[in-house]
């Protein structure tokens, strides 16, 4: 498929692009290219072929979801600046 260079400029003024002239010869050549390669891959045959979702088979990597308690509450809030026993104490914020 061949764009023209006023395609390319059309394109390019809306990404606010400042293209010169041999850019935009070279564009349209490089987008006629993108768009023949696309018409050749439309033009295969894939009434065989079963749809993917993703080119490999992932098997899944999470792991089961289960409650754990690794620190006390004491030890979390001996760390922080300033806690009331309880909670985090933080300057209030309006």
């Amino acid at each position: 498929m061949k764009i023209s260079k006023e395609q390319v400029a059309t394109i390019a003024r809306l990404a606010r692009l400042d293209l010169d002239e041999a850019r935009l010869e070279r564009f349209a050549g490089q987008f006629g290219d993108i768009l023949d390669y696309m018409d050749m891959l439309g033009a295969v045959d894939t009434t065989d072929v079963e749809p993917l979702y993703s080119p490999s088979e992932h098997g899944t990597v999470l792991r089961a979801d289960e409650v754990h308690t690794h620190c006390s509450r004491e030890e979390l809030l001996a760390n922080a600046p300033e806690s009331d026993g309880q909670f985090f104490v933080v300057p209030r914020i309006v």
